[in-house]
């Protein structure tokens, strides 16, 4: 169970828990690549990596709006 950073402080960062959810995925992949990649395992879940790095600011996430 994930009781830090808590779901409130998260979306204190990015503000719709349906992004959120698919940013911490997107990055979860990207991290368990580099993982993969570099042949390097990590003490840390790909998950909660994302997670914090979110939490701590780190992973800065822009929202682009389609022209209408």
């Amino acid at each position: 169970m994930l009781l830090y950073p808590s779901m409130p402080d998260l979306l204190k960062k990015i503000h719709n828990r349906y992004m959120l959810v698919n940013v911490v995925a997107s990055r979860a992949r990207q991290i368990s690549d580099r993982n993969e990649a570099n042949e390097t395992p990590s003490d840390e879940k790909p998950v909660s990596e994302a997670v914090r790095e979110i939490a701590d600011g780190s992973l800065q996430v822009t929202v682009i709006q389609p022209d209408d």
